[in-house]
């Protein structure tokens, strides 16, 4: 079945995510106000601050990003919830960093309806909308809870206190994140062909290598953080400069404006700091591979760095040099770790289907002229030469990076 012909399909699993979607993101948004009461409480008014903003430029580039989509799609809405407000209303309740409840309820509203009929999606809207919705919880995730989580980690370090409640906190937010990113993988799956379907083997891997290389990344930067907290910031801002820039050399095409492009770079950046995402056509081996390694670099660097702190600067807990030793070769020998399992991944699971063999691919990828010859034809030989199917809302947005991953 060609492209245009394959239906996406919304699956039992699909359903699941997303009415436990939305009640997590307003767990989430409990949490981040119940954290900030606690340092308000316990006058930690630094860690509030950066709190505070991670919060702040996590919601402007969400909204942002949605607002932008809508636009892009002409304000076309595919839903009951979406279609309620007028275009002015919709705007200002991006202003007021509401807009993305709207996108949530909206795949909520589709996916009971189709639950609750018992037949399939034609058209394909739920997926359609789901696939922006995992955009937005990869925007959210690395520049948000990445950071949350390397705050926590660095506050942890600086105490020197761990019992296995703040043990499990840690891995439980990590798991999240990296719950996150094999969402988004599931969601590029729907664009492959029904031959090559991967199971759920293919995702638990994916999972566990993410997992692994988030946790040492993340780690690094906390032991880093924790010795040298100011320049942390500097960290960052250099990193995220060669990081836009690669992105920038990239040639990246997923947004529909110029200005939408810049920003998407800089989220790649941002995304790129923490874990590697893959922004480019044709083959990324190498690009992977020059990634790859100066993370590792760096995950060295800092490690040795804070080796250096603590043996010339130790904080008031004691320990001993060659447990800090030793602590910063398992978070370098867990990324190769991580590097070893995504390896296997790509080696054993990962599919490599041609460009056209892709679900979603539109008439409008068609010759001109074909497309007129469609238009001037009799109706009966249109109908011989191409059979009706019902017409599915392809993610064109999604699909580009279903392309880049998949090639």
């Amino acid at each position: 079945m060609s492209g245009t012909q394959a239906n996406f399909k919304y699956s039992c699993w699909d359903f699941l995510f997303t009415c436990v979607g939305l009640p997590l993101y307003l767990v989430d948004i409990g949490l981040d106000i119940w954290t900030a009461v606690s340092f308000y409480k316990e006058k930690a008014y630094v860690c509030l601050a950066v709190l505070l903003f991670l919060l702040l430029v996590s919601s402007l580039l969400t909204q942002a990003y949605s607002w932008l989509w809508y636009s892009y799609d002409k304000f076309r809405m595919k839903t009951k919830v979406e279609g309620w407000p007028t275009k002015r209303l919709l705007k200002l309740l991006h202003v007021f960093q509401l807009g993305i409840y709207f996108r949530h309820a909206g795949v909520l509203e589709k996916a009971v309806e189709s639950f609750r009929t018992k037949l399939p999606d034609p058209e394909g809207v739920a997926v359609f909308l789901s696939h922006d919705l995992s955009m937005l919880r990869i925007v959210e995730t690395f520049s948000e809870n990445a950071p949350q989580l390397t705050l926590m980690l660095t506050i942890i370090l600086q105490q020197g206190h761990l019992d296995p409640v703040t043990v499990l906190k840690a891995v439980g937010s990590a798991s999240a994140i990296a719950c996150t990113v094999t969402t988004y993988h599931r969601s590029l799956r729907s664009f492959l062909p029904a031959k090559e379907n991967q199971k759920i083997t293919s995702s638990v891997i994916y999972f566990i290598w993410n997992l692994v290389l988030i946790s040492s990344r993340l780690t690094a930067l906390a032991l880093f953080a924790s010795v040298l907290p100011c320049f942390i910031f500097a960290h960052f801002i250099c990193s995220w400069l060669v990081l836009f820039f690669f992105a920038w050399r990239s040639k990246t095409d997923f947004m529909e404006s110029p200005c939408g492009e810049w920003l998407y770079r800089a989220t790649v950046g941002i995304i790129w700091y923490f874990d590697w995402f893959n922004v480019a056509k044709g083959k990324t081996r190498y690009r992977t591979a020059l990634y790859h390694g100066y993370i590792l670099t760096d995950i060295c660097i800092l490690c040795a760095v804070w080796c250096w702190k603590m043996s010339t600067d130790p904080p008031d807990f004691v320990i001993e040099p060659m447990h800090a030793l030793i602590t910063a070769a398992c978070v370098v020998a867990v990324y190769v770790l991580g590097l070893i399992l995504k390896i296997i991944y790509y080696k054993v699971f990962h599919p490599n289907p041609d460009k056209d063999e892709l679900k979603g691919a539109s008439t409008e990828q068609q010759p001109e002229g074909e497309v007129g010859l469609c238009m001037f034809a009799p109706a009966t030989n249109v109908a011989a030469h191409h059979p009706p199917a019902p017409s599915a809302h392809c993610n064109k947005r999604m699909r580009k990076l279903a392309e880049n991953f998949y090639s």
